[in-house]
């Protein structure tokens, strides 16, 4: 297993704050598995209209941090090349209960395909309960930063 702390997400995707939207990965197998881990702190800035009096995380927020997670998984492959992963696209979305501040997600990742330079992603999002928030499958291209 490799752990994979702030610094380092920092240089394998080019998220930022405020929509970098995982705190620390562990890849449990190079380009094909991962777990993400994020805690949603009651300040991040889209529980303020995301519902007054009633904070949940955004479903989109939980798909793209999903999507980041296997971004880091695959990124590392190509740790010392110029390359980047783009979200291409989302299917088969579903959200199983709310992501509410103080929450830890714990986002899983792993490959169910890849196609040249497309790579195609199940991942589930469990809460600090283990109790299943969301799932999705995704796909994710790698391209030459040049």
């Amino acid at each position: 297993m490799i752990k994979i702390d702030s610094k380092l997400i920092m240089k394998l995707i080019p998220h930022r704050d405020p929509f970098l939207f995982v705190d620390n990965v562990e890849i449990t197998e190079i380009g094909r598995k991962g777990i993400g881990y994020k805690k949603f702190l009651n300040t991040e800035y889209f529980f303020k209209g995301h519902f007054p009096n009633m904070p949940i995380v955004p479903g989109v927020v939980l798909i793209e941090a999903l999507a980041q997670t296997a971004g880091i998984v695959v990124s590392y492959e190509f740790i010392n090349k110029s390359k980047s992963v783009l979200f291409m696209s989302v299917s088969k979305a579903k959200f199983r209960r709310p992501v509410k501040p103080n929450d830890i997600i714990k986002f899983e990742v792993f490959l169910l395909n890849k196609v040249r330079s497309v790579y195609k992603f199940q991942g589930t999002a469990f809460n600090q309960n283990n109790i299943k928030v969301c799932e999705s499958e995704f796909t994710a291209m790698i391209t030459s930063d040049s």
